[in-house]
């Protein structure tokens, strides 16, 4: 939100007692965020598909802060029998969450699919998350309890094509992206919705980070063997994009700053929300639209089987 001091991450709170978990923590922007999670005190689960990276990121944030208290958990989001035993495994060792990251997430990557059929990016950053949310409802029902869904700016070249969702009659890897991230954020504005209803006590809310230079960008050419263009990404990276710090403000921002409402959307507050600081910004229309979000709602619970206890 607009202020005359630009909030970092030395504007956190005390957040000892928290709980907070992090799909993807063991790098870019998710790494950060549980980096200064740990550091003001929070207790850090890394959920990350790749356990010894996962070791080596909980390995560092302990050096760095050696009060850290942290879990390393394995989650892969392309995989809902992944997803299932992770839920349960960790509902056995918390009975509650304060704050949920639904942080992870693959971008512009060639034609995959999940463990499950589903087209990789849809199926990773908008079913995983949102399976993981559901099967994780219960322990978030507390008040001030959030789930925070990462977006990005690409939600806005987005559209949600209900008539092949899966990208089964043709494939654009930029298309899939966006697609994916307007689904993260009709998610978000759904749950939120349908929490006030059910008068429930947590809230939900999105952020994007901007661009920030984190490994995201140089995957989907290196996965191409298109090494051009993952050496001008990583010259991009260099030159244009922020640091991965810096990406990973509007994440804390909306996971533990006060004056937070369900509903919120954060991001930087620079020209075209590229960089800077954490604030309020605004989405597309498509978004904010009611009935889209119900039926890829409707869609969601089918395809992973998972159903809101809400």
């Amino acid at each position: 939100m607009p202020s005359t001091k630009a909030w970092t991450a030395n504007d956190l709170p005390n957040l000892s007692g928290k709980r907070i978990v992090v799909t993807g923590g063991n790098s870019g922007i998710g790494f950060e965020a549980a980096r200064e999670f740990a550091r003001a005190r929070a207790h850090v689960v890394l959920a990350c598909r790749d356990l010894d990276k996962a070791r080596a990121a909980a390995g560092k944030i302990t050096t760095t802060h050696p009060g850290a208290t942290l879990e390393v958990m394995e989650l892969d989001l392309a995989s809902l029998e992944s997803i299932r035993r992770f839920a349960e495994s960790l509902r056995g060792r918390h009975s509650k969450l304060n704050v949920l990251c639904n942080n992870a997430g693959v971008m512009a990557i060639p034609h995959r699919r999940t463990a499950d059929g589903f087209e990789m990016q849809f199926g990773t950053n908008h079913l995983g998350h949102f399976a993981l949310t559901g099967l994780l409802l219960d322990t978030l029902l507390d008040e001030d309890s959030r789930v925070v869904t990462v977006s990005s700016g690409a939600h806005r070249m987005g559209s949600i094509n209900f008539d092949d969702l899966q990208s089964e009659r043709s494939y654009s890897q930029w298309f899939a992206y966006g697609q994916s991230k307007l689904a993260n954020l009709l998610f978000t504005f759904e749950l939120q919705r349908r929490a006030e209803r059910a008068r429930a006590r947590f809230i939900s809310l999105a952020c994007h980070p901007g661009y920030a230079a984190t490994n995201l960008q140089g995957v989907g050419p290196r996965m191409s063997g298109a090494w051009m263009m993952e050496a001008a990404m990583d010259f991009s990276n260099r030159l244009f994009a922020q640091s991965a710090a810096m990406g990973a403000l509007p994440l804390l921002y909306a996971a533990a700053a006060l004056g937070i409402e369900g509903g919120d959307y954060i991001g930087p507050d620079g020209v075209w929300e590229m960089r800077g600081h954490p604030t309020k910004v605004s989405c597309t229309a498509a978004a904010r639209d009611p009935a889209a979000a119900q039926r890829l709602w409707d869609i969601s619970e089918q395809l992973t089987g998972v159903r809101f206890s809400l």
